[in-house]
Formats: C-alpha cells, structure tokens, sequence
C-alpha cells in the first residue's frame, strides 16, 4: 500500500499519553494535520498540553473525545485521514476477548473510513521477549522481530501476568490480518523499549512506567524492577519513538505485517539509572534515593541468576535502523530531559542534600 502524503491529516490514538503527545508534536512539526483522539476532550489536566501547541490555535490540530470501550467511537474521526497512528492503551490486558473486540472495532473504523491506507500499531518489545520460563530465554537470546514469546507454554496465561504481551501479540495479527483482507491499508507494528525521555504535560509522570520510576528516585525511594524480575532498562527515548511511528506512516520500504523494534542499544541496571541522575545534574544537589526489592524471596535468591540470563539476552535494532535511516539518542540524554521536565512540568520535588 502507499505511504500517508506529506502534510496529509494523521489520526492518534491515545494522544494524551506519554508516546502519543509526541507523536502529535512530532506530526505537527512535520507538517501534518493531525486529529487527536483522546478520552476526554475536555479534561485540560490531561489534554491541556495539546491545546497549547500552535497547530491547535490554528485548526491543524483537533481534539475529538474517543472512548475506547465504545465501538464505532472513530467512525467520524477517520474518515478523510489518510493515516492511523494507533497508540491508546485498552483498559484492560486481562480478558484476550475484550482485546479483540476493540480491536475489531477499531479496524471497522478504518475499513469504513475508505481514506486511511496506513496504521501503525504501537505494541512493545513485552511482545517479543516477555517469557513465561526464563530459560526460553537462555535456549533463544536473539530478540529481534521475528521472534515471539513461547506461546505453547501453559503458563502463558493473562492470569499469570503474561496478559499485556499477549494483547500486544494479539493486536498485531489483528490488524495486520485485517490488512491482508482488505487489500487498501497495511499495518505496520512498532515495537518499543522502555520509554525514558521528557514529559509533556504533569499527568504523565504517573504513566509509562519508566518516566514514574524516575519520578520516585528523585522522591528518595525506588523499586527494583519487577517487570521482568532483575532486567536492566531496555532504554529509548520518547521522542526517537514518535519520530519511528512517523517515519513508518511515510516510508516506502515497509511491508504489511513487518514489525520493528525500537530501541537505542542502551541497556541500565535500575540502581544505576538512579545513580546517573546526580552525575549528569550535579547542580540539583540529589540527595540519592532508597532501593526497595518487592519482589519475593524465593525470587530474591534467583537474582544472580536473572540477571546473567537478561545480561545474555541480545536485542536488535538493526532492521529499524536499516530500512527506516533511524538513529537513537543517548540514554544519559534521555533521563537528564526527563528529569528536568519532571521538575519543570510535573511539579516533583525531589530531595536534596543539605545546601541545596
């Protein structure tokens, strides 16, 4: 199928989120028309950041309210856009039926609309690598696109804390199969890491969950990671992710179906993301913060273990980086923007040593 047109009119789902602000911002800078799809569009605590940026003052940027519960909740919104970026989260990842009827509610839309020809499908790098037994990750450690979690481990269950990645999976067949059949749009998947980067408006320091795990370190007390008992950060930043969604709406080199992991290479224990944050802005005075371990002793005996085989695991970027011309910034810019930005916007407080 084609690419959108340059300056053609983008709708965004989820456009009150951490990527999905960006993805706004981005399109705008861009050129686009972009209509943003968000729970409430009178909510200004969450969408008061949107209609703050020029494109909104000028009509190029539109508001709509779009339960995602509700179906035929877009039918309007995307007739006469010629792209889908489709970034909302569901309210829930524990019922796979409950997936996929708003799934099909979204694809009718986009089948109704006769205008739309390309979506891209935010899912996570949860969809490639997030096991039920950690030692499929020992016996496959290559995570790249083509690779899917153990599906016929009979632990792979949503009750057993594997719903977020099977939604993932499952929405990406979904639409691309949706796709296939309609022979008008192609969907393509956006896979991303752990999302670090700045904050557009206060509400998303609460979100993410990365950017709230920044949050708390400056508040003086952190968990240890329990997504993934004892995995360091698979790091990108926000804004490389915005412009990933973008560049594959206009590329001519994806195919339906193709999905790309984004992310920058960077990987970093959580103890030393907290560590990095007074090296890079020893002028705020961090006092540092208390490391929390939550998770269960008999997991706690295993942490040698789990971390020598996420140490194993090697993630790949080379098929985004390949087809799409991606570059990724540093990490270190990453959680230095984002705490700025969590001081800045979000009102954190953090703790300082005393002088400071």
């Amino acid at each position: 199928m084609a690419p959108i047109p340059q300056g053609g009119t983008v709708a965004v789902t989820g456009s009150a989120g951490f990527i999905g602000g960006w993805v706004v911002h981005q399109l705008l800078e861009e050129g686009y028309r972009v209509r943003a799809c968000v729970r409430d569009a009178n909510d200004d605590d969450k969408v008061g950041f949107l209609k703050a940026m020029p494109g909104y003052a000028s009509g190029r940027l539109s508001l709509h309210s779009a339960n995602l519960d509700e179906a035929g909740c877009f039918d309007e919104i995307f007739k006469g856009c010629q792209g889908v970026a489709h970034l909302s989260h569901v309210s829930t990842y524990d019922d796979m039926e409950y997936v996929k009827r708003v799934c099909d509610h979204v694809i009718n839309s986009v089948n109704q609309s006769e205008t739309v020809n390309r979506v891209v499908v935010t899912s996570s790098i949860a969809a490639v690598m997030s096991e039920s037994d950690m030692q499929e990750l020992v016996r496959r450690p290559v995570l790249y696109e083509d690779r899917y979690p153990d599906e016929q481990n009979p632990k792979r269950q949503a009750n057993r804390g594997q719903g977020y990645s099977m939604g993932k999976v499952l929405a990406e067949r979904a639409f691309a199969d949706a796709a296939e059949e309609s022979g008008r749009w192609d969907a393509i998947t956006c896979c991303p890491g752990d999302n670090v980067g700045p904050i557009l408006s206060a509400h998303q320091k609460n979100f993410g969950p990365w950017q709230h795990h920044i949050e708390t370190m400056l508040l003086g007390q952190y968990s240890q990671n329990v997504i993934g008992a004892y995995r360091a950060w698979f790091t990108v930043d926000v804004r490389d992710v915005a412009e990933a969604h973008i560049r594959m709406l206009e590329s001519v080199n994806v195919q339906n179906g193709e999905r790309y992991i984004a992310w920058s290479t960077e990987t970093r224990n959580v103890e030393d993301v907290c560590a990095s944050i007074d090296r890079l802005l020893p002028e705020l005075g961090f006092a540092g913060a208390e490391l929390i371990d939550p998770l269960p002793e008999s997991v706690q005996a295993k942490e040698a273990q789990f971390r020598a085989i996420w140490g194993g695991c090697d993630l790949r970027n080379d098929r985004i980086c390949d087809t799409l011309g991606m570059a990724f910034r540093p990490l270190d810019v990453s959680i230095r923007d984002c705490v700025e930005t969590l001081i800045s916007v979000g009102g954190v407080e953090p703790v300082r040593r005393p002088g400071f």
